[in-house]
């Protein structure tokens, strides 16, 4: 019990740690060859700040623990959305300027709404997990074509004055980009075995488990990433971050996640999760577009709702575990 204590503790810290150096060592590298800023945050910082659940998935699939891993993907869309934009918007309230990101909100919806209908019949197959990467496949060919001749979002100009705050010779950066890929596989594999010894010694499902624990410890680069933006007025990087990593998790994750490993979805996914993932991305949507002339933003009183959101999901999932143990 000790023990599975501690390497779940030491896999969260060590993860954070590394996804941050990853980022920061991928950012930088991508700056130094030349990436345009808007590519480097739409891709190379949305695959940094998803590379915890990745990883983390697609281990867990391998182990043939299909509740961790897709628990983890929406566990982490669903806190991405309601607590660390929650968060974010009452430090600072959140105000949408970058054109980009306003037709990422549309696209996340669809794509949200895309994944309902394929896993409506309980089942993740290989068909539906090439759909979603072959689906990831255009949406980042889009994504490299908007970043690519879009010289003046607001999203870019963040980036870059993000990025040259981090600036560091070449091969430094490279280091740590290999160091923290390699950490985060590491940190990953403790992780993951941490959550399972523990779910199993305390008779909580692998859904759960990937729901709360390890969902929420994937997410911290977000977290962190996001409030600090917030913080400093970058209103666009800290929605970026949560707009961009849903993206991977719901396509690249889930794909990866079934196609190496199929699996049954259990019921609760479908009527409980992903309900409160959609609704959540639907909200999102509503709140951050703008419509009729009015700014897309959350606003602390959208920020506590989205936090009052999270807290009675949790509350629900911890009901759901009490009510198993008893």
């Amino acid at each position: 019990m000790l023990t599975a204590i501690l390497a779940l503790i030491t896999g969260l810290l060590l993860l954070v740690w590394s996804a941050d150096r990853f980022v920061e060592g991928s950012a930088v590298t991508a700056r130094h060859f030349g990436m345009p800023p808007l590519l480097i945050g739409m891709v190379i910082v949305g695959f940094g700040t998803s590379a915890p659940e990745m990883i983390v998935s697609a281990l867990a699939s391998i182990d043939g623990k299909g509740g961790i891993a897709i628990g983890n993907a929406y566990g982490s869309n669903i806190c991405n959305i309601a607590l660390i934009l929650g968060a974010s918007a009452l430090i600072n309230p959140i105000m949408v300027h970058s054109t980009v990101l306003r037709r990422e909100l549309p696209v996340l919806t669809l794509v949200t709404i895309l994944t309902v209908v394929l896993l409506a019949d309980l089942d993740l197959s290989r068909l539906d997990a090439v759909i979603l990467l072959l689906l990831f496949g255009g949406l980042m060919a889009w994504t490299i074509v908007q970043g690519m001749t879009r010289k003046s979002d607001t999203l870019a100009k963040e980036v870059e004055s993000e990025t040259a705050e981090r600036e560091m010779p070449i091969k430094r950066a490279v280091f740590w980009l290999v160091t923290g890929l390699l950490l985060l596989i590491v940190s990953s594999r403790i992780l993951v075995w941490g959550a399972v010894e523990i779910a199993q010694i305390f008779g909580v499902s692998d859904l759960i488990t990937g729901l709360t624990i390890v969902a929420v410890g994937t997410s911290l680069p977000e977290l962190a990433s996001s409030i600090i933006a917030a913080r400093k007025g970058e209103h666009d990087i800290a929605l970026g971050n949560v707009l961009g990593s849903n993206l991977f998790n719901t396509l690249a994750v889930v794909g990866i996640a079934g196609l190496i490993h199929p699996f049954a979805v259990e019921p609760e996914t479908l009527s409980r999760d992903m309900v409160v993932m959609g609704a959540l991305t639907i909200s999102l949507f509503l709140i951050g577009y703008g419509f009729r002339g009015r700014q897309g933003r959350i606003n602390r009183c959208e920020g506590t709702a989205l936090l009052l959101v999270y807290i009675a999901y949790t509350a629900w999932l911890i009901s759901t575990v009490l009510k198993v143990s008893t």
